[in-house]
């Protein structure tokens, strides 16, 4: 399966949302979305708490999460117990 291309449903403006990436044509933060997952909800559950994402949405926000541990700016966390 092809990871979905985040460009085309991700939108980074100063306008929205402070200028967090957020999801096109809405005020849906990835960093929601992602939370939100990371927490144990599926995607049929963030779809019913925000009914205008598709899965595609979703899919666009994991994808650009990925992207972004690629980076060389990563910050090592201390250990938890």
């Amino acid at each position: 399966m092809a990871r979905i291309p985040w460009q085309a449903r991700i939108a980074i403006s100063p306008e929205v949302h402070h200028g967090d990436p957020c999801i096109k044509g809405t005020r849906i933060p990835v960093a929601v979305i992602v939370g939100s997952l990371a927490d144990g909800m599926t995607p049929a559950e963030i779809q019913d708490a925000f009914p205008q994402l598709v899965h595609e949405d979703i899919q666009a926000a994991l994808a650009y999460a990925a992207e972004l541990t690629h980076q060389d700016v990563l910050i090592p966390l201390p250990a938890f117990a």
